[in-house]
This record gives C-alpha cells, sequence and structure tokens, in this order.
C-alpha cells in the first residue's frame, strides 16, 4: 500500500532520542511550528493545516514515536512510550532541523505530548496549542460513572502487557475504526484513502499504540501528579480549542488547563473531534493567533 502523503513537503527521517528516527514532513519557511497529531491518526491529518501555515512559517510534521513511519521501539519499559520521552524525540527532531525554539501544536494524544515537552523543555517551547484534550491527570479526574464509558479504550489499553494487544489485534481494523467513525458522526471528513491508511497504519502498530495509552495511566500520571504537587507549570503562551463535550461530562476546560496555565485561553469549535481535518481554516486561525501572543 502507497502511503499519502502532504504534497509539496519534502520527507526526512529525523533522530529522536534513544537510537530511534521519526518520520517527519517539512514545508514552508519562517517562524517554526510542529504539529502533533493523535489517534488513531497520522501526521496525515494535518494535511490541510500544514499547507495554510507554510506561507509563513516553517511547518514540521511528524509521526509520533510508533505511530505512522516511524520507529516502533518495543516497550521495554513503562518509560519507553512515556510523554517525556516522546516529548523528547520531539525536542531532538527539532533541533536536528536547526530550530532551538518552535511553537507545538498538538491534537488528543499529540497535544499531551506537547505538554509534556513544554513542561520539560520551557526554553525549546515557545508557544503550545492543544487541540480537544485535557491533561493526562484531569482526564481521569473527570471520568465517572456510566458517562465514562465515552473513554472506554482509555481502560482496556491500561491494562498489563499485552492482554490488551492481543484482544485488539484480533480485530484491529473494526477498533480503530470504529472510532473514526463514532468521532466523525457526519462521515465526511475522511477520503477513503486517508480512512484506509490511518486503519491500516493503526493495525500495523497495535503494540506501540497501546503501549502510549498504557503509559498515560501509569507513568504519565506519576510525573503530571508530581508536577502538581510542586505547583509546575506551564509557562509560554497557551491555547485551547475544543468541543463543548465539558457539558456533557459536567467539567470546565478552561478551570482545568489554568491550574497548568493561569493564562490559557480557550475556545470552543462547533465541529467534531478531528477538528483539523473537519475545520482546517478555523484551526489554522486558532494557530495564528496564539503565534501572535508574545512569549515570556
Amino acid at each position: 500500500m502507497t502511503n499519502p502523503v502532504i504534497e509539496g513537503f519534502e520527507y526526512r527521517r529525523l533522530p529522536g532520542v534513544e537510537g530511534i528516527e521519526l518520520n517527519a514532513a517539512v514545508g514552508g519557511s519562517g517562524e517554526p511550528v510542529v504539529l502533533l497529531h493523535g489517534f488513531p491518526q497520522t501526521h496525515l491529518m494535518w494535511r490541510h493545516v500544514a499547507h495554510l501555515l507554510a506561507a509563513d512559517h516553517t511547518v514540521v510534521v511528524p509521526d509520533l514515536r510508533g505511530y505512522g513511519e516511524s520507529d516502533a521501539p518495543p516497550e521495554s519499559g513503562p518509560g519507553t512510550y512515556s510523554k517525556r520521552t516522546m516529548g523528547a524525540d520531539i525536542v531532538a527532531v527539532m533541533k536536528a532541523l536547526g530550530h532551538e525554539r518552535f511553537a507545538v501544536i498538538g491534537h488528543d494524544r499529540g497535544a499531551l505530548v506537547g505538554v509534556r515537552a513544554a513542561l520539560d523543555h520551557p526554553e525549546n517551547v515557545t508557544h503550545l496549542g492543544i487541540l480537544d484534550v485535557l491533561p493526562t491527570l484531569d482526564t481521569w479526574g473527570v471520568l465517572h460513572g456510566v458517562d465514562a464509558k465515552v473513554a472506554w479504550h482509555l481502560y482496556l489499553m491500561a491494562q498489563p502487557n499485552d492482554l490488551p494487544e492481543r484482544m485488539i489485534a484480533a480485530v484491529a481494523p473494526d477498533f480503530f475504526g470504529s472510532f473514526l467513525d463514532a468521532w466523525d458522526p457526519a462521515g465526511a471528513t475522511f477520503p477513503p484513502e486517508i480512512r484506509a491508511h490511518y486503519i491500516e497504519s493503526s493495525t500495523r502498530t497495535v503494540p506501540s499504540i497501546v503501549a502510549d495509552f498504557r503509559a498515560t495511566a501509569g507513568i504519565d500520571l506519576d510525573m503530571d501528579r508530581a508536577d502538581r504537587a510542586v505547583g509546575r507549570t506551564l509557562t509560554m503562551p497557551v491555547a485551547v480549542i475544543s468541543q463543548d463535550w465539558g457539558s456533557h461530562l459536567g467539567f470546565d476546560a478552561l478551570a482545568l488547563w489554568r491550574q497548568w496555565a493561569d493564562e490559557a485561553t480557550y475556545q470552543p469549535i462547533d465541529a467534531g473531534h478531528f477538528m483539523a481535518e473537519e475545520r482546517p481554516e478555523e484551526v489554522a486561525k486558532f494557530t495564528r493567533e496564539l503565534l501572535g501572543r508574545r512569549p515570556s
């Protein structure tokens, strides 16, 4: 199967940490911004937004470790797919391209990687944009009762090594396709070749995807708790855009994010979870407004 690409972007293999390489598309010129994808997607989710931003920014769009065409090392311990390790990958990739300081925009899983990169490397991350996710610690805190069924996959992939991998691998195309369908109720966001790419790529990398989610129920949660205990926060401009799913689950997204960034801004969007593909112009506008804010 030939993978789709972001037309006009150059593809490179770039060094992360621990000897792995990430697949990344690079295009445009100007101040650098890195776009990090979510689940069950690859860097291709940014194909529309990347073109819009490339008019005046250097845009770097990697596959996270364990996803797409990036290396997917075996889970040798809880740190292999911790967001600290995955965030360090992104810093390493950007340095390999000559960018010591850069903005990070992340969706879903990519936003969690971006948050950890920004917490651990504030000297490198100038701005942080977050699409449709809550901080790790707060995600687990707001899930309760029958309403938590919307996040059933988080609990499945939190289980000990091997069991969820075998269960998911047995029905992988149906498993990953179910999220593309449930979170895109209009059914118009993904062209057939993009949908097929997401399902094929995810099916091929089940162990690393599960390891990513397992880390979020373990080591990532421990890191968030440790940061919360000492009052560690995000010091760069932070902006959040999301669906208004807080009204259903009973939380205030802005209030939760302001525990991590006291000047964070928040805007709802009339779109589904896959907003970068459904409403790319609005997501690009959100990004430009964030990048226009002066970093501290």
